[in-house]
């Protein structure tokens, strides 16, 4: 992949080095392939992970043509892309708290709105706080990559993530479900009636995390896949 990407000998030794250092190689090549589409990734911005692909799929199960979509936590971009392509008439909003994210994100959501005749927004903030007033009670899909690695296991990730990754997207605090009962607390006030919340977690958390959206009154379902290691947890805002 680096050969194919560098335009001159030099460009690859500089490509190697950076990889042999123990850059991420999506931040190498600057970008990702994420459901078959190519997402740039920035320095210092999240990965997409193919595992996360898992909870695009749960997504696109329930959303219909037309639907208000958000993507918290956005990193690049890619879930609310990758969700957005597969539903006709789709309108995006995205949203991260940290800046270089933020400047990703809308650099994907700019190159394929066109081509997707995509309407789409990213805002920069924590979780609901930049989203427009307006979407309160009209989002029919919430997805939300959330942070979600204790703080004490931040030190054993691989150093790909913990060196080159915004700890603001990896550190899910004491038992890592700290930013999950955020976006679970207030999806309720967001959702239309129905609409649903999707969070990728652990297995070993999954059960925690059903009961944190039951306290915030949305009805709860785990979804996994093992091949993938992808656990997926659900809640549908009832109405």
């Amino acid at each position: 992949m680096l050969i194919a990407s560098a335009r001159t000998p030099g460009e690859l030794d500089a490509m190697v080095n950076q990889r042999v250092a123990g850059l991420p190689l999506e931040q190498v090549l600057g970008w990702a392939e994420f459901r078959g589409l190519r997402i740039a990734v920035d320095p210092g911005v999240f990965v997409p992970r193919r595992r996360t692909e898992f909870l695009v799929e749960q997504a696109i199960a329930v959303a219909r043509p037309g639907d208000v979509i958000v993507d918290l936590c956005c990193g690049t971009g890619a879930i609310g892309i990758a969700l957005a392509a597969a539903v006709p008439r789709a309108e995006l909003h995205a949203a991260d708290i940290d800046p270089a994210a933020v400047r990703c994100a809308r650099r994907n959501v700019a190159t394929f709105a066109s081509s997707l005749g995509l309407v789409a927004r990213v805002y920069q903030g924590d979780l609901y706080q930049p989203l427009p007033a307006g979407l309160r009670g009209r989002i029919a899909v919430l997805v939300a990559n959330v942070p979600y690695v204790p703080t004490e296991e931040i030190a054993f990730l691989p150093p790909e993530a913990r060196t080159h990754e915004p700890p603001v997207a990896l550190d899910g605090g004491g038992d890592g479900l700290d930013v999950l009962r955020q976006v679970a607390a207030g999806a309720s006030c967001w959702l239309a009636p129905g609409g649903h919340l999707f969070v990728e977690t652990s297995e070993r958390q999954a059960k925690a995390a059903g009961t944190a959206f039951a306290a915030s009154g949305l009805v709860p379902c785990v979804i996994s896949d093992e091949g993938l290691a992808a656990t997926v947890i659900t809640g549908q805002r009832p109405g």
